[in-house]
């Protein structure tokens, strides 16, 4: 079972964005596999802190977590993923923490990481790329899985994405001897202290290119398209945000590839309305049928249902069908359908039906005699919305 993220780094639920990442440093430097080498304990740890990080440090994503714990993050919603994935992702998604001129990245030597390694960050991270998707009742009550071309960024099948003309147009960044970054040492009163910054030559990747690629221009990508398999869980609502990571414009010369943030939209229903889990609907019934009580067929979010009428319906009364509204994202709860009752008035009547009304009217029974024990309108409203 995961451990929850605001523990694993040690913070409060009331935390800003500043503690947080400040409690990432402190997590990962103490974890880090630098200062722990061979530690396989301690490298789950330093995994499972990036994780935490990851979702915590994006507002949309935190937002969900705080909301719906690790539910929020199912299968192609883009939640936490590190645990499972290589150290050299985890440095080059967070460049902000363990690279730059910063005691961080000085203690460790640049960037959070040995110089043994071949560590050197590979190109510029793409950009987020953000689409609208509009889904029917029906696909948001059940879940769906919708095929979008998306328009984007794409890496170069020329060159791979390296940017290069071939293996051969590469050449050790003069500046920094191939590390991708370049190191300084001042004396201060407190002794030596060491910095480590991006190398301003390569900008970081440790090689330079001799001769770009035709099709790309040495960017490593192009404009293109590709098709994405997008997951929507149930009982998502208008506005809501969904996060894949990776899926985004492709990064500059093999960098990290942004996300895609799908923003959810409702289709309008011709019939039906929706408010929170539940789902209303109008019905108009003539005076005979609520008289005498009748069967009617109405609108569901899935198809059609049957609903009975008793005799002596009165107009404003709401009819609940228990189960037919849209599930809970990630829960267990579901709404219902509310049926509001709403006798029809005629505008147009003949001289014959005037008459027959008229002494209908002068009947007893056509007197309005309204129980004490029936709810007023504010009742029955909170009644159906509780």
């Amino acid at each position: 079972m995961k451990r929850d993220y605001y523990e694993i780094l040690g913070v409060g639920k009331s935390a800003s964005a500043d503690e947080i990442k400040k409690a990432y440093r402190k997590t990962a430097m103490q974890y880090h596999p630098d200062r722990n080498p061979g530690d396989k304990a301690a490298e789950d740890k330093f995994k499972e802190a990036a994780e935490a990080y990851e979702v915590l440090s994006d507002a949309d994503k935190r937002a969900k977590y705080d909301r719906y714990g690790h539910q929020a993050f199912g299968p192609g919603t883009g939640g936490g993923g590190f645990h499972n994935t290589n150290m050299e992702d985890i440095f080059s998604h967070f460049g902000d923490i363990f690279g730059g001129n910063d005691m961080f990245g000085s203690f460790f030597g640049g960037g959070g990481r040995s110089s043994g390694r071949s560590s050197q960050s590979t190109g510029q991270r793409g950009s987020n790329l953000r689409i609208k998707l509009k889904l029917t009742y029906a696909e948001i009550a059940s879940g769906v899985t919708k095929q979008v071309k998306v328009k984007k960024h794409v890496a170069c099948n020329t060159c791979g994405g390296n940017g290069a003309k071939d293996k051969s147009s590469f050449q050790k960044c003069g500046t920094c001897g191939g590390n991708g970054q370049v190191k300084r040492v001042q004396n201060t009163f407190l002794g030596q202290m060491q910095t480590v910054t991006t190398c301003p030559t390569c900008n970081g990747e440790g090689a330079t290119i001799t001769a770009k690629c035709g099709s790309c221009k040495g960017e490593g990508r192009v404009f293109g398209e590709e098709m994405i398999n997008i997951e929507i869980p149930a009982g998502v609502q208008e506005g809501m945000q969904l996060s894949m990571g990776g899926k985004g414009n492709a990064g500059e010369r093999g960098g990290y590839p942004g996300d895609l943030i799908i923003q959810i939209q409702e289709e309008a229903h011709p019939e039906l309305e929706r408010d929170g889990l539940n789902v209303a609907y109008d019905l108009h019934l003539t005076f005979p049928d609520v008289v005498f009580g009748t069967e009617v067929e109405v609108p569901t979010i899935t198809g059609r249902a049957k609903v009975k009428i008793p005799a002596g319906t009165q107009s404003g009364k709401i009819l609940r069908l228990k189960g037919k509204g849209f599930p809970e994202v990630q829960g267990y709860a579901k709404g219902d359908q509310l049926i509001q009752i709403n006798v029809w008035t005629p505008q147009h009547l003949s001289a014959e039906e005037k008459e027959i009304l008229e002494k209908l009217n002068e009947s007893p029974n056509f007197k309005p005699n309204p129980d004490k024990k029936d709810k007023s309108f504010f009742d029955k409203v909170k009644e159906a919305f509780s």
